[in-house]
């Protein structure tokens, strides 16, 4: 009898390989002495024998932190244990100043307001959304029990969007350094970090899956006004370099972006989901800057029904299952 009621009896049994590191952070002097800024949580698990070339980074979304990559909110294992049994080496990070990469106001500065719950209601579980979104198989509203188990572990952002971004950028960028080439899998608002850490390590980056990733481009958030560069509010270095960012928007064919340019990329989509529509035309200016860019919709695939948090919905299992197609095509391909 499973007495454990968050212990997974239907999954494959695997044999894990697993610890933690941190990416430190600058050293920061304050009136309290001298401290780290912005260090990077790393997780990583593996299989008993890594059959794979490249590891995978997984970098969570929005004020989330890397157990949404770890498990689901009704207690089954997520989609890194998924790529583990895949024959993968995987790295979940913390991004700073979410989870376990503690933030201070002294230190990273000012924090944006606390993420309302009825603002994640809106994003993971919309009301109206019930008849389309099948597989958030919960209840809705505020007051659900996974829906707490999904929020509880939510963080607020870096007051600083752009400040924020080009933090993540810098410290996926020096994991990059210690694990050799990689792809990067992103999700929501952490796509900015993975684009900005391939701009800063183009030759570390061998493939870029993201999840329902930020977009349109050029998009408007409401406090932060248009993304400044398209994909990010942080600065992108292209060729030719910009005088300023309305270059990119002008002309964005006229530019490359190093760590784009000619990186395969898969943006993940789902059926049933709001942010769906804004990942066609992110593609189109992946494209326009020189990256292998596609879209990977899950109803192509035969699985319909999700929104934007597929990688923990009730269904997790079966859409991890086209990335993992994407990337057996990839590792091909090399």
């Amino acid at each position: 009898m499973n007495t454990c009621p968050h212990l997974d009896a239907d999954v494959e049994p695997i044999t894990l390989r697993t610890g933690f590191f941190w990416i430190p952070g600058e050293h920061l002097s304050t009136p309290h002495g001298t401290v780290p800024r912005g260090p990077l949580y790393v997780k990583w698990l593996a299989p008993a024998e890594v059959t794979r070339p490249y590891p995978l980074i997984l970098v969570h979304g929005g004020g989330g932190q890397g157990t949404d990559w770890l498990g689901t909110p009704d207690g089954r294992q997520g989609w890194a244990y998924d790529l583990v049994r895949a024959g993968y080496a995987v790295y979940v990070v913390d991004r700073p100043g979410h989870g376990r990469s503690p933030h201070h106001p002294d230190v990273l500065g000012p924090v944006s307001p606390p993420l309302p719950l009825e603002f994640a209601n809106f994003l993971f579980a919309p009301p109206d959304g019930a008849e389309t979104q099948t597989q958030w198989p919960w209840e809705r509203g505020l007051e659900g029990a996974e829906f707490q188990q999904l929020t509880s572990g939510m963080g607020f952002f870096m007051a600083d969007f752009a400040e924020g971004q080009r933090l993540d950028g810098e410290r996926l960028a020096a994991l990059l350094d210690r694990t050799g080439p990689a792809v990067l899998v992103t999700h929501s608002a952490g796509s900015p970090s993975g684009w900005l850490a391939a701009n800063r390590r183009p030759d570390l980056v061998k493939g870029i899956v993201a999840v329902e990733p930020m977009g349109p481009p050029y998009g408007e958030f409401p406090g932060l006004g248009e993304m400044t560069y398209g994909l990010t509010y942080a600065e992108l270095a292209t060729e030719p370099p910009l005088d300023s960012p309305e270059q990119l928007k002008a002309d964005p064919s006229g530019h490359r972006v190093p760590g784009l340019t000619g990186t395969p990329i898969a943006v993940v989509t789902a059926s049933a989901s709001a942010s769906a529509p804004q990942s066609p035309p992110l593609v189109d200016f992946l494209r326009d800057v020189g990256a292998d860019a596609e879209l990977l919709a899950l109803e192509d695939a035969g699985i319909v029904g999700n929104g934007h948090g597929l990688i923990l919905e009730a269904n997790s299992a079966e859409t991890v299952k086209p990335v993992i197609a994407w990337l057996d095509r990839l590792e091909a391909s090399r």
